[in-house]
Parts: C-alpha cells; structure tokens; sequence
C-alpha cells in the first residue's frame, strides 16, 4: 500500500528538493554553490527577455540570494565553461556531463528530418555541409560571424537566415555545441573542437538514459506525478518514463505515494518520492520566481502544488494582459502569496513594480494545508525582497505603480509614493491570456 503525503508536506518535500528552506546565507555564495545549486536542478532554462533579468540568473537568486553574476557567467558562457546548452526543457544550459544523455533526442531529430523531404533541413543539405566545412576550418563562430548579404535574416523579428537554421539544425543533431556567448548570442562550434573525447565516445542507449533523467527529475522535484517527471526533460512518450518510473521503484529509488487532493478523473493520482527527498518540517524564505523556474514552469504541476493559475503574458496583446508583461510569483514560507511585473529601469537607477497583485488562488488556503500570511505581511516581506532584488541589480530604489491589489499596501512598506498607472480589469472579469510560447520555443518549431 503507498505512504499518504499531505498536500502541505508534499508541496514542503518539492521546495526542499528544488533547494528552498536553507538558513539564510551571511555573506555571497560562490562558485562552488553556484555549481552545486544548478547541478541539483539539472539545468538553468535560458530565455532571452531582458526587461527585468535574464531568466537563467533568476533561480539562483530565488535560492540564494544576491550573488555575483559573473561567477555564473563564467560557468556558462565561457567557451570552456563546466555548463554548455542544449534542448533538454526548452533551450538551457547543463552540466557537461549531461550532454551524452540526450543523444537519442539528437538521433532522434536527425532521423526526423532525414525522413521527411519536406523539412527545411532535408532540403538544404548543401547548406548545412557548408556550414560544417566552414566550423571544421574556423572553428567557433557567431552566426552573425558568418552572414552575408545573400543570407541574412529576413521576415519579421523572429525570422532566422539560412546559416543560423543551419547552425540551430546541426545544434539539434548534436554535431555542433555551444561554445558559450559574446553579448548572449550564442557561438558555435564542432562538438569535437569543444567537448573530451571520453563524452563523444560515450553512447548511452536510449532506455538507460531516459532512467538516468527520470531520476534526475525525481530528485530535483521530491515527489512527483508521471506528468511531472515527464516535463522535467520534456522526454515523449510517456510509456518511456512510465518505464524509468518501474525500474526505478525496483530499484528502490522511487517509492510510490499519494498526495491527498491530487486526484485526477475522481480518484488518487499516482506519484513518487524520491528516496533521498528531505521531508522540512517548514519552508522559510521569500522569493521570486522566475516563469522558467522549474518550481512553476510546469503549468499543471504549480495548480496541483499550490492553487496557483499561472500563464506567461509576455506575448499577450497589452490590453489583454491581466497581470503584466513579465510577471513573478512571490514565494514566502512556501506559500505562493503574490505576483509582480518587474521592470530593471537602469536609466533611471530604479526597480519598477509595474503592478502587484495579492495571490488568492482556486482553493482556500486553509484546505491546501496552509497557515495563510496576512496581508500586511505579504507587503512587509515582498518589500524587503524587492529592495534585496534592486541591491543585486545595481539600482538604487523602488518604485511601484499604482495598478494592482497590492500595489498601495506594498508602496506603504517601501516607503514611497505610488507612481500613477493605468488600472487593470478588475480580477475576475478578463480571462487569462493564453499560454505563450518562449523565444526558445519559437526557435525550435521553426526548425520542423
């Protein structure tokens, strides 16, 4: 019979396997925390929206606290960096030593477009063994490095050339890696100019790499669904994880569970519990989340695990937007209490609130198992919070615009005046816009 896990547990379970809950560091972490931090995770999603931060620096800030961005930097975009990139939630970076775990998604991309005469790589080969030629000779190049007047990009902002889908196609296949950035655009290069040999040797076979990323999955989320631990890596089908899963509960790595309230179709819905999850007796800390965070990036996940109905609105027509362009939930003591639209205004110095908005979420907060923090509260921690968030981005102050449910109360506790905004629609009667998806996401349908 599997072990019952409250909702509050489980969800406290999730937080500390995801690295919340630690004492409050006293001074910077450094770059051995930094690695070990992002080695729990597994990977840092990468996006390339810049009005507040770039998403990949947020989770560590979210875990602790202010740090210095270039020791990130350095592991990721140096050319001989520890953490390279690659497809494995959307575009993100991973350890090194990860990279042999997605070579069937490599193989498998390879064998999508080789069988299908209609896809763009099928029909320009001679493109794509020009490009290898000319990474072969050069080694590590831009893409903008290469461009010329007969290729450049055309179409609407999105649009790629043909070198840079030739680039982005052989990155797919896993025969060019990333040999990190100049000004955040990628440079590429050969794997063979950029990784050990003992990686390109290494030919792991699809089932046992599929485990060995269930596992990893397992262990950065606590306890989880067979919904979860598939979205971790985005690894399809499904029957593949479910798999992993049995094997892994053989194995007596993963023990089943229940969680009470995660129900689907009427009855209990299966989850797992990693053996090394830690079970907090609480979750202390606020912090904020960024929307490729893995605590929320997974839609289904973040409803079940905290009431919260959460949808990207970056993408979303301005008038239509209930919330904001980049909106952050607010994590205090484990309970997602708040959400903001941040803006780094570094011409004027300052950290812009654009709007803040008390969290109520789909069930009350006493039948999910939680103590609900009042209202003064949530102002007076989202208040230190956002003047820690400046501090490490180099600006001087925070200014909140007067649109929102919180927006008065948490202009109170920063002690300022609310800067006049347009008001949103009262909550309630505009429907939430419609997920949308990320620039890396953009990217990687093009390619099909």
């Amino acid at each position: 019979m599997s072990a019952s896990l409250s909702p509050a547990l489980a969800r406290r379970i999730a937080l500390g396997a995801q690295g919340f809950g630690a004492p409050q560091r006293t001074t910077p972490a450094g770059t051995r925390t930094l690695r070990s931090t992002i080695d729990r995770l597994g990977l840092l999603q990468i996006d390339s929206v810049n009005v507040f931060e770039r998403s990949h620096y947020l989770p560590l800030f979210a875990r602790l606290g202010g740090y210095d961005k270039t020791l990130l930097d350095r592991l990721t975009l140096g050319a001989d960096a520890p953490y390279l990139e690659y497809w494995a939630h959307e575009a993100a970076f991973i350890p090194r030593d990860s990279w042999p775990l997605f070579r069937w998604r490599m193989d498998a991309h390879r064998a999508k477009h080789v069988g299908d005469e209609t896809t763009w790589a099928s029909q320009n080969t001679e493109m794509l063994d020009w490009v290898r030629a000319l990474l072969r000779v050069e080694g590590p190049l831009k893409a903008s490095e290469i461009e010329h007047d007969a290729n450049v990009r055309r179409g609407p902002w999105w649009g790629w050339s043909d070198v840079k889908r030739a680039l982005e196609v052989l990155f797919l296949y896993g025969e060019v890696v990333t040999a990190g950035r100049d000004r955040f655009e990628r440079r590429y290069a050969l794997a063979e100019h950029v990784l050990p040999q003992h990686l390109l040797d290494l030919d792991i076979a699809r089932p046992d790499a599929i485990r060995a990323l269930v596992e990893q999955a397992a262990a950065a989320q606590g306890v989880a669904t067979l919904a979860d631990l598939a979205d971790y890596f985005r690894i399809k089908p499904q029957t593949a994880v479910r798999r992993a899963v049995d094997e892994l509960v053989d194995a007596n790595v993963l023990e089943p569970v229940t969680v009470a309230g995660w129900d689907r179709r009427g009855g209990p819905q299966e989850a797992w519990l990693h053996r090394d999850a830690r079970r907090p007796r609480r979750i202390e800390g606020a912090a904020l989340l960024s929307p490729f965070d893995p605590v929320v990036w997974f839609r289904e996940r973040a409803l079940r695990m905290f009431g919260l109905h959460y949808r990207i609105e970056i993408y979303t027509p301005e008038p239509k937007r209930v919330y904001g362009y980049y909106v952050l939930p607010v994590l205090v003591d484990g309970e997602i209490v708040a959400r903001v639209d941040l803006k780094s205004d570094r011409q004027s110095g300052v950290l812009r609130v654009q709007s803040a908005w008390f969290e109520r979420g789909h069930q009350d907060a006493v039948a999910r198992g939680l103590r609900p923090v009042a209202d003064d509260a949530i102002a007076a921690r989202l208040a230190e919070l956002l003047e820690q968030t400046a501090r490490w981005q180099g600006l001087d102050a925070v200014v909140v615009v007067d649109r929102g449910t919180l927006a008065a109360p948490l202009a109170h506790a920063v002690g300022t005046r609310l800067v006049p905004g347009s008001r949103a629609p009262e909550m309630g009667t505009t429907p939430h816009a419609q997920e949308a998806q990320s620039l890396s996401g953009d990217a990687h349908r093009l390619l099909s």
